[in-house]
């Protein structure tokens, strides 16, 4: 098979980082292109981020001498690429227009940003939950007046952490969730190193995620309909966001209630779960997990440092499942906010793209 070549644009921070480890050997995809701000352009890869090299790997030896793009030069960097992968940290109205831009120049954009994660006709795929919202992107492409260039972005690195978990149970009619979640700090771009404020402390405000963890969940489980994805409208979710003194790793507190009469009981939800199986895995996509999702009998389990890493950092791991006195049950999430819920997840959606000839 030959390989799409691919850029990376937010190459330079933590999530481009992690993109550049995650395709440095991918069988379909080839970096060829890499691309960051207009400080770091002209200057090569290796001498940019040899002193903030975040990840825990090694920086591959096949991108020290790359030359980094500027990423606002469009019709330098989509000369190079068949699609880009876009980590960028910037405004949101200024990523909303750079992506556009990549996506009229006729280069297909897998964002990782928030900029167009609402809008109305630009998917939000978790792959293994919404793989049918690929539908939406003609009708995009009809509005951008593009026949190759289109937008598909990544949810919020939380929600991973549950809604897929809460996916196989939507056929017993879920009508109220509360969620709060546990963020890690490289959630926030930071390690222990570069925010000493973490350091035994826990934070009890993110900015914006719990509007993110309360909207993002109903486009997810939308569907196409008049050229647009129309939002679940029968579910209600409430959060709390915090961040705690983690490296990797969202964790989720969620409690569930259903409507109907249809209740299922604790047997049966977690063979859903051990059952769950979706596109990715019928596709056998290269980095889809064999198993989605995981759940542990052990009363002390999921822990974050133990699990994160499940699959190859793919899986979400589930435990405590129980009844509640007010909600129906509760249960424990978790996800690696940097594989699955960031750049692990990207990657996934542009194998499912890919897999159905979005690149052809």
């Amino acid at each position: 098979m030959k390989k799409l070549n691919v850029g990376i644009i937010g190459a330079t921070g933590m999530v481009g980082q992690r993109f550049a480890l995650l395709l440095e050997k991918h069988p379909w995809f080839e970096v060829t292109a890499l691309a960051a701000s207009p400080r770091s352009a002209g200057r090569t890869y290796g001498e940019v981020v040899s002193d903030r090299w975040l990840m825990k790997e090694p920086l591959p030896e096949k991108y020290k001498n790359m030359t980094i793009f500027d990423a606002a030069n469009v019709s330098a960097v989509t000369r190079q690429v068949d699609l880009v992968f876009c980590a960028v940290d910037m405004k949101k109205e200024d990523t909303y227009i750079l992506e556009e831009a990549y996506a009229k120049a006729e280069c297909p954009v897998i964002s990782n940003n928030s900029a167009h994660r609402l809008t109305a006709d630009v998917p939000m795929i978790i792959p293994e939950v919404n793989p049918g919202h690929t539908d939406v992107i003609q009708y995009q492409r009809e509005r951008l007046g593009t026949k190759k260039g289109f937008i598909a972005v990544k949810s919020n690195c939380s929600i991973q952490s549950y809604v897929p978990a809460l996916h196989p149970l939507l056929k017993y009619g879920i009508k109220d969730v509360l969620v709060c979640t546990y963020q890690a700090i490289s959630g926030a771009g930071k390690t222990f190193d570069t925010w000493e404020e973490m350091n035994d402390n826990i934070i009890p405000f993110i900015p914006g995620e719990e509007e993110k963890s309360e909207a993002e969940p109903l486009k997810v489980w939308g569907r196409v309909e008049n050229r647009r994805i129309l939002k679940a409208a029968d579910i209600n979710i409430t959060s709390q966001c915090i961040r705690v003194p983690v490296s990797d790793g969202h964790m989720a507190a969620v409690f569930v209630r259903f409507g109907g009469r249809n209740k299922p009981d604790k047997e049966q939800i977690i063979q859903d779960w051990k059952s769950f199986k979706s596109v990715p895995q019928e596709f056998s996509l290269p980095s889809a997990p064999k198993q989605t999702l995981t759940y542990f009998e052990e009363e002390n389990y999921p822990q974050t440092r133990l699990h994160r890493d499940l699959e190859n950092g793919m899986g979400i791991s589930i435990g405590r499942l129980r009844s509640d006195s007010q909600y129906d049950y509760k249960f424990i999430g978790l996800s690696h906010n940097t594989l699955r819920g960031a750049a692990g997840g990207a990657v996934l959606m542009a194998e499912l793209l890919k897999a159905k000839g979005f690149f052809d």
